[in-house]
């Protein structure tokens, strides 16, 4: 398949089951709502060392908060439930709590409820208040700046992490430009976030390692600098690769995602040096959910 003359390689991306939830972070303005919502992010890019994917989803106007104040949504996943409650329960602690006039709201709704503020409460040391409303319980938390307002609990939802693309190109400036532009097409789609630095990645991986303590190592059939001595998956001009990794709440979100920033790339044509665009195809050892490059573009994914 080519697109605007660059290839699109008939393969998949190949993603995981994970546990997913939603947290709005409100605060007195999107600057400290921001400062609030880095914080908890922060540290989060994969599971391989982090424990936790997390990223922002979006900016949320004053009509769409709890509150009435500006704010942000944040996604955070993990491949368990318990590593996501510990994680969000630690993040709430020392990057919300901490951040001046930040509040927090649950963002989703599921059947699995973990604790937002439900334990955070006893900071309050015994000064602490709640407030029912409409089913749903508030604490309000002395601080010294007034009071930290934060929701009881917040759904915890079924998701899916790893879904990713390559992008293939005769430079490095070229592959990260092309990368550039397809996250700020990719950052209009609901449901998902792309983790890493800027939403990309340049240490991509393979499943496995000649070293007995590594469950993951660098992608060698993907290096430029390895040409000569793997079995490479790269032709002679290409000399940079980047990679782009989405976690959704659902397929869909992934898939559409993922066909956004592919088009966008594409829309620039091969001049702007990229020539292939690939996946990350582990041959079925890493996850049961298959993003079929062609199929997505195509529109029957």
């Amino acid at each position: 398949m080519l697109l605007n003359n660059i290839q699109i390689d008939d393969t998949f991306a190949e993603a995981f089951n994970m546990r997913g939830t939603r947290v709005i972070i409100t605060a007195q303005n999107l600057k400290w709502a921001y400062h609030a919502a880095n914080a908890m992010t922060g540290f989060a890019t994969s599971v391989i060392g982090c424990g936790v994917e997390a990223g922002i989803e979006r900016e949320l106007s004053t009509e769409e908060t709890p509150d009435g104040r500006p704010g942000v949504s944040i996604l955070m996943f993990a491949m368990g439930s318990k590593v996501l409650m510990q994680q969000l329960e630690t993040r709430m602690g020392q990057c919300i709590l901490t951040c001046p006039t930040a509040a927090a709201f649950s963002g989703i709704d599921g059947e699995d409820k973990i604790s937002l503020g439900k334990h955070l409460r006893y900071f309050g040391d015994g000064y602490q208040t709640s407030k029912l409303i409409d089913g749903k319980r508030y604490w309000r938390i002395p601080v010294m700046d007034g009071e930290f307002i934060t929701e009881e609990t917040t759904g915890m939802v079924r998701a899916i992490g790893g879904g990713n693309f390559l992008i293939l190109a005769t430079s490095q400036p070229a592959a990260l430009a092309a990368a550039e532009v397809a996250i700020e097409a990719m950052k209009k789609v609901p449901n998902v976030i792309m983790p890493f630095p800027g939403g990309v990645v340049r240490s991509g991986s393979k499943v496995g390692s000649k070293y007995k303590t590594m469950f993951a190592s660098t992608n060698d059939a993907f290096c430029p600098t390895l040409k000569g001595a793997t079995n490479t998956e790269l032709s002679p001009e290409i000399e940079s690769v980047m990679e782009i990794v989405i976690d959704g709440l659902t397929f869909e979100d992934i898939a559409l995602s993922m066909k956004v920033g592919i088009e966008a790339i594409c829309n620039l044509g091969a001049d702007s040096g990229v020539r292939r665009i690939s996946a990350g195809n582990y041959g079925g050892k890493l996850g049961p959910h298959l993003f079929k490059l062609h199929d997505i573009l195509n529109g029957s994914n």
